[in-house]
């Protein structure tokens, strides 16, 4: 019996902040559930922060995942909201320690590589892959681009972590060298 594994994304935000479950089974991936957590409805910028605290916190007591995925924030232009960005993220990961579950964080562009093979591809080009990929009906398919940024994380960090058993991993070249007597000339 093999014990299911679920990803919690999230792309992190302070007007909204998108999620998504992946569960992984037999090394196969679906989607567990997406959506958003709506902000803009509280003025005060603590206020938000409470919020996403109390929702990741929800979340992760709903579905139990066993690691979270987090965008990085972006190096941006505007200082305030690269600020912002960044408390949120960092609210998200500390209702995750909170859970003692173990946080993975990545780069827009390796998210966005990761799912399109382009690190500039658009939000609707990272929804139509996913959509593709785990066979999610138009349907459950939101308006939100920030709900499938959220999953785009989860699945990213699953394609990070799921290499085969047999992959031999290295940690130099030297290394490389002594684990392949034979492959490499002197």
């Amino acid at each position: 019996m093999t014990k299911e594994r679920v990803i919690l994304g999230i792309d992190p935000g302070t007007i909204v902040m998108g999620y998504g479950i992946l569960h992984v089974e037999d090394n196969k991936p679906r989607m567990g559930t997406m959506g958003v957590i709506q902000l803009n409805k509280y003025e005060d910028h603590y206020l938000r922060l409470k919020k996403i605290f109390e929702r990741v916190l929800g979340l992760i007591d709903h579905y139990h995942p066993d690691e979270l995925a987090i965008e990085a924030p972006f190096f941006g232009k505007n200082v305030q909201s690269m600020l912002k960005l960044g408390r949120a993220q960092g609210v998200a990961m500390a209702a995750a320690l909170e859970r003692d579950i173990p946080i993975f964080e990545y780069a827009p562009l390796k998210i966005k590589m990761s799912i399109t093979g382009n690190g500039n591809a658009s939000k609707e080009q990272v929804a139509g892959l996913l959509q593709k990929y785990l066979h999610i009906p138009q349907e459950c398919m939101l308006p939100q681009l920030d709900a499938t940024d959220g999953l785009a994380a989860a699945v990213c960090h699953f394609f990070q972590t799921n290499r085969p058993a047999t992959e031999k991993k290295y940690t130099d070249w030297k290394d490389y060298v002594r684990k392949n007597p034979g492959k490499v000339r002197e």
